[in-house]
């Protein structure tokens, strides 16, 4: 079952990866290093936007009813 549309995924898929990658590119790693422990917290993020991205599924998107696919089959 899916609940994610292509918009949707799409966009996920581009935050999640700069949230994965941003914290330790060069350009960006001074700004997050006064973050300290948080900036991994950016990339749990990432990766959990990525993930739903890649399955097409968000169990947030259950619990709250919501669905950006046009059908809700797979």
């Amino acid at each position: 079952m899916t609940n994610v549309g292509s918009l949707d995924r799409t966009l996920r898929f581009i935050l999640g990866a700069a949230l994965l990658t941003a914290p330790f590119l060069p350009p960006f790693a001074a700004l997050f290093a006064a973050w300290g422990v948080w900036k991994f917290a950016l990339v749990a993020a990432g990766v959990v936007m990525l993930g739903t991205a890649l399955f097409r599924f968000c169990p947030a998107y259950t619990l709250f009813g919501i669905r950006t696919c046009r059908t809700g089959k797979s």
